[in-house]
């Protein structure tokens, strides 16, 4: 029984590009009652939410993959969805050094389907405190009336552009 329709409903754009822990991330998501939306790359990943009207609550993809990184792919998706979510997973043991750089949320592979559900559940209902990071990224700037003057402020040049 296809269990997606119960729960929030949440859209969670999970991105791998090993297939086996792509599969088993989204069988957990969907059956946790979230709405999955799946790519193998970050180039998919873009074209996907790019192809996507509604809200995408959450980006949940592997740190290192070949092509663009999950960090890179973040950056350009929140570009676009500034009100995105952002967390990294991986393998690798200095993974949890990005949590540092971006102010997003990671965990740490391999790890037990009800600790993945629990934590991508608390980072959908937390405060969004995820940035673009590189270098534009400073904590002391991060506060909920500067996110929102940024936000206006991207919004005023993607609309704005061409008024001038």
């Amino acid at each position: 029984m296809d269990m997606s329709l119960k729960g929030t409903l949440e859209t969670i754009l999970v991105v791998d590009d090993d297939e086996a822990v792509l599969g088993i991330v989204v069988k957990i998501l969907k059956n946790a009652g979230f709405r999955v939306l799946v790519a193998a790359s970050g180039h998919a990943a873009i074209k996907l939410a790019d192809e996507t009207p509604e809200r995408i609550h959450l980006l949940l993809s592997d740190v290192d993959m070949p092509g663009m990184s999950g960090p890179g792919l973040g950056e350009v998706l929140k570009i676009a969805r500034p009100e995105m979510h952002v967390m990294l997973m991986s393998g690798q043991q200095d993974g949890n050094l990005l949590v540092l750089n971006y102010g997003w949320a990671f965990i740490q592979k391999p790890f037990v389907p009800t600790k993945l559900v629990q934590m991508v559940t608390e980072v959908l209902h937390s405060e969004n405190r995820s940035q673009l990071g590189g270098e534009g990224f400073d904590s002391r700037k991060d506060t909920p009336a500067n996110r929102e003057a940024e936000a206006k402020r991207r919004a005023g040049q993607t609309y704005g552009k061409g008024n001038d």
